[in-house]
């Protein structure tokens, strides 16, 4: 690294000088690898550092002007390392592993790519990935026939269709909607909760999807998709409480972030047959550890968090950042700000 502080002039957003970048991409999405890729989308002038962790390289932090962060902590402490820190972006929809507070106290924005949707294609076909295994118990089936059993006898009384089911979405923002938008395809009735409803529009073009109660949906739905993010206000939103509320017979479908649902609750439930089963694709924390027992819980379909990480989405994801970055060093104003 090189460039002195001294060097460095602001002229309203634009950064003038050398323009310090600390990619942090956590281990679990690819590390150095995907980081060095993720370095090559920058402006030239951009002198671009890769870690794996905020204070991997002290120096890169403490000169750093713009952290992009894959889901790797930047937490109060790496704020208060990196005095010339203008902005953090995060390489993802989901904030949640940014102290955001704190950044708002130091005055620096924290921004997603949310209105990029570049995840949002490649989630919701998780999303129904998770409950067309479940509905059809593909892993069960999948692993009796390769034991030379087979289960059809056994399964064909939990076989189930998505058709005519109801799909409870938590959360109907541009994930949400990709979801609604299929589910309409496949003839299942659509009921959402949120902080806001949508416009009559948008709820026709949804297939007639309808704004209600997140207890009423909880009662309702035949599945539970989570497309939220986390939160104070959202952490451990299925709680035991409320994932009491859910039909013996439905099933959990989480993409989102892992810490919205209490999972030892999910587990006591799963195991005394109290819900149907679970699509899970996130865990709090990840990797989880092997003690947590959703891993072993009855009736669940498990992926390692790859619903943003097709080869088309990670390519969006890091295009979307990159120009998120690029246009705030050019002047323009922060884009999608969370901590506003």
């Amino acid at each position: 690294m090189s460039g002195g502080k001294d060097t460095t002039t602001t002229e309203g957003n634009a950064v003038t000088g050398p323009k310090h970048v600390l990619a942090v991409v956590a281990p679990h999405v690819g590390g150095r690898t995907a980081g060095a890729g993720l370095a090559t989308l920058f402006p030239d002038g951009a002198r671009v550092t890769v870690v794996e962790r905020a204070d991997e390289d002290p120096a890169a932090l403490r000169a750093a002007h713009v952290i992009v962060t894959a889901l790797a902590p930047v937490t109060s402490a790496h704020l208060a390392a990196a005095g010339r820190l203008e902005l953090v972006q995060c390489a993802s929809h989901g904030f949640d592993y940014v102290d955001t507070a704190a950044a708002r106290e130091r005055g620096i924005p924290v921004c997603t790519i949310g209105s990029s949707g570049a995840e949002a294609q490649n989630v919701a076909e998780q999303t129904f990935a998770l409950m067309l295994a479940l509905a059809k118990r593909l892993v069960p089936a999948h692993l009796a026939l390769t034991e030379a059993d087979w289960a059809l006898p056994r399964l064909q009384g939990s076989l189930t269709e998505l058709s005519g089911k109801t799909l409870g979405i938590v959360g109907l923002g541009r994930i949400g909607r990709q979801v609604a938008r299929r589910a309409a395809a496949f003839d299942m009735t659509v009921v959402y909760a949120g902080r806001r409803r949508a416009d009559p529009e948008t709820e026709q073009r949804l297939g007639g999807a309808r704004h209600v109660p997140l207890e009423e949906l909880l009662r309702t739905s035949d599945y539970v998709t989570l497309h939220t993010p986390l939160t104070d206000g959202t952490r451990q939103l299925l709680d035991a409480g409320r994932l009491a509320l859910l039909k013996p017979t439905a099933f959990v479908v989480n993409t989102a972030r892992g810490a919205l649902i209490d999972q030892d609750a999910l587990a006591d439930a799963l195991e005394r047959g109290a819900l149907a089963g679970a699509g899970l694709d996130v865990f709090d924390p990840e990797p989880p550890t092997a003690a947590l027992r959703l891993l072993k819980a009855p009736n669940v379909v498990l992926s390692p968090h790859v619903g943003g990480v097709t080869r088309e989405t990670v390519v969006r994801i890091a295009l979307a950042a990159a120009q998120n970055v690029s246009a705030y060093l050019a002047g323009d104003p922060p884009r999608d700000v969370v901590n506003a």
